[in-house]
């Protein structure tokens, strides 16, 4: 029984992350978000030996075009693929033209076979906001959650007991306020209902691996205007250096390698001790 990832994309133009399930039965694969195009998701599937034709669901967080791309619309009926979208995204889904022969609305539980069942959150996000989702595949436990606007007492609820995490990281403070985007952008994005600092995202993966037994988290989404990974991976070294060894930070143009959970560890994925200052300068 194992459950891994890879991230394909994630960034503003498109996220995408593909899951594969081996169970006692027939491997099942499925995609969170599909905001690549079909025939980009494609080709970097390839080199993990996966094809359209594997996917059988795909899980959406939201509807936004970065998380769902348009042709996926008649996709999903070509390689006869089930969309589930939160019932909050009905309206947008209808806009959208997908075919609800093709797509489940959920607000709760998601039962994809009978060794796995996804656990939907309901997130901050712009007016309709998001889900995030606990994948549950014969004990093994994995959190996602991107485009969260801030880190409710909800999700540090539900995201216990974890084996994998993929959360998002999006922007740096300073970065964001230097940069010549507009005022009203600025104050979507750090509003609240927009998207999660670096600094944000640490604090909720510090809590997270608290209560945890993390053997890989994924940092999603970082914005190529405000934010580095460099700056990310350094702010990981100071505060969180314990993690680093697990710590995958994504990019919008490369897929990661798969990524495989374990759920052999027991407790917290490490003792958080603060680190000597002389270590500190190596990074």
């Amino acid at each position: 029984m194992t459950l891994s990832f890879s991230v394909l994309g994630s960034g503003s133009a498109g996220n995408c992350t593909v899951v594969s399930l081996h169970g006692s039965g027939e491997p099942v694969h499925i995609l969170i978000d599909a905001g690549l195009s079909p025939r980009a998701t494609a080709k970097r599937m390839l080199p993990l030996g996966l094809t359209l034709d594997d996917i059988s669901h795909i899980l959406l967080t939201h509807l936004d075009r970065d998380h769902f791309y348009p042709s996926w619309v008649n996709a999903v009926s070509k390689h006869d693929i089930t969309l589930h979208a939160h019932m909050r995204q009905r309206a947008r889904a209808v806009s959208c033209g997908i075919d609800f022969k093709h797509c489940e609305l959920c607000n709760g539980h998601i039962e994809l076979d009978s060794e796995t069942h996804v656990q939907t959150i309901p997130l901050a996000h712009d007016e309709l906001g998001t889900v995030g989702f606990v994948l549950e595949h014969s004990g093994t436990r994995f959190g996602f959650a991107t485009d969260l606007g801030r880190v409710s007492a909800l999700l540090l609820e539900q995201f216990d007991n974890l084996h994998g995490l993929a959360i998002e990281s999006n922007y740096d403070r300073q970065m964001q306020l230097a940069s010549p985007r507009p005022g009203y952008l600025k104050q979507r994005i750090m509003g609240g209902k927009g998207h999660l600092s670096n600094d944000e995202s640490l604090e909720a993966v510090l809590q997270i691996a608290d209560q945890s037994a993390l053997s890989q988290i994924a940092l999603l989404h970082l914005s190529r205007q405000c934010n580095c990974p460099t700056l990310v991976t350094r702010l990981y070294a100071d505060r969180a250096r314990h993690l680093l060894d697990d710590l995958t930070v994504t990019s919008q143009y490369l897929a990661t390698a798969m990524l495989p959970i374990t759920s052999d560890r027991s407790g917290p994925l490490h003792p958080r001790q603060p680190q000597p200052a002389e270590q500190l300068r190596l990074f």
